[in-house]
């Protein structure tokens, strides 16, 4: 601590100076010490995970011990090691001391902090609860990092698989099959037909020009069903899709309902109403379904009905499990809905590590199976022409 308040002094005794022999200085070029981005692409700045939980670690701790919001930024921005980054926070410390909201300052950069974050630190602001919600945020940043982490993991093996099969079939398509192909041809013999198709195939892919339009068409059916995800009905469809296919669909729907028990827990906990939860909400689920699900929510709250009551009559209410509603419902009779919407949290956290052990564990023997029959056709036909080889070679 005593180190960043000894930075935060030489900061501004550096400010100082600056005043008093008349001199304006960027704040961003004269604290970084170097080129950093313009404040147009400053805007488009994605912030690493690390980063952005360090940020959010720090500044909970300095706001916990006194430290004023803006002295904070500028303490942290003098050890963050992204440049970017670096910049972006002192830029969000000037927009603090010019008598911008720190909410309102971080909503200037949308790619750098999620709706989620942006909404909790306006609600914060509002409760007056900074700091709780800050260590809440960190928490859940976390937790997302580990999901992530645990779904790489878990897709490492089928990674190298598909690579090593990729590099087989490579192999044998463009090293040994042309071998069989002279030999074949110097004796005036066919090759046996699934060696034939085979053959055709390599001949596309050595072929420029039809690779070139192969690519091509990929290339603009992606740009094409990339703009068809964009859209209202793509967006429905796709949305559908992950909530609806099994397994795959139950880890959607408890990563949804993880992240939106927690927000609602955290929010509630810290003294926010419990519509500007449901509405922050709404901005963070990534479903189109949840969305509206949530949207019914609220309304229906406005319209007098309880939380509990206000899911089970709500269009897509089947997304959300009935035991969770009782549980709601208990925790709105005693008046701890925040610590029910907790304990929700936790168990569908756990839940939902267990889907995605399942989805590993679906997806490792399916692409092994799938990879195995490639392989398998291919050594097929290869091995054809090696069994018919000697007949053709006294012939």
């Amino acid at each position: 601590m005593s180190t960043v308040l000894t930075q935060m002094q030489q900061t501004r005794a550096d400010s100082s100076t600056a005043q008093e022999d008349g001199i304006q200085r960027d704040p961003v070029h004269s604290q970084i010490g170097r080129a950093v981005p313009s404040q147009e692409r400053l805007h488009r700045v994605r912030a690493k995970s690390g980063d952005l939980i360090l940020f959010t670690t720090q500044l909970a701790v300095m706001l916990d011990s006194g430290v004023i919001l803006s002295d904070a930024l500028d303490a942290i921005a003098e050890q963050a090691a992204d440049v970017r980054f670096k910049a972006v926070i002192l830029d969000l410390s000037e927009r603090v001391k010019g008598g911008d909201t720190f909410s309102k300052a971080l909503s200037c950069y949308p790619n750098t902090f999620s709706t989620m974050f942006i909404s909790m630190v306006r609600a914060s602001e509002a409760s007056g609860k900074m700091v709780e919600m800050l260590a809440v945020l960190t928490g859940y940043l976390n937790f997302e990092t580990d999901t992530r982490k645990q779904i790489k993991s878990a897709l490492t093996y089928p990674i190298i698989m598909v690579l090593m099969a990729v590099a087989a079939t490579g192999t044998l398509m463009f090293f040994v099959l042309p071998r069989f192909m002279r030999i074949y041809a110097s004796r005036g013999a066919s090759l046996p037909k699934l060696t034939q198709v085979l053959v055709g195939f390599s001949r596309i892919l050595g072929n420029f020009e039809i690779m070139t339009g192969i690519v091509t068409t990929i290339i603009i059916g992606g740009g094409a069903l990339w703009y068809w995800a964009h859209t209202s009905h793509g967006r429905r469809v796709l949305d559908a899709v992950k909530i609806r296919t099994p397994v795959i669909g139950t880890m959607f729907v408890d990563m949804v309902v993880t992240r939106s028990m927690r927000i609602m827990a955290t929010m509630v906990n810290t003294g926010v109403r419990l519509l500007d939860a449901i509405r922050v909400i709404q901005g963070v689920v990534d479903n189109y379904y949840f969305q509206k699900l949530w949207e019914q929510v609220d309304a229906k709250i406005q319209d007098g009905y309880q939380l509990s009551e206000s899911i089970l009559i709500a269009e897509g209410s089947d997304l959300i499990a009935p035991g969770i509603i009782q549980m709601l419902r208990a925790g709105e009779k005693s008046g701890r809905l925040g610590e029910v919407c907790d304990k929700v949290s936790v168990f569908y956290q756990k839940k939902l590590e267990t889907s995605i052990r399942n989805v590993m564990t679906l997806i490792e023997p399916l692409m092994i199976t799938v990879l195995g029959a490639i392989i398998g056709t291919i050594a097929i036909a290869l091995l054809l022409p090696v069994f018919r080889v000697s007949s053709v070679i006294a012939h």
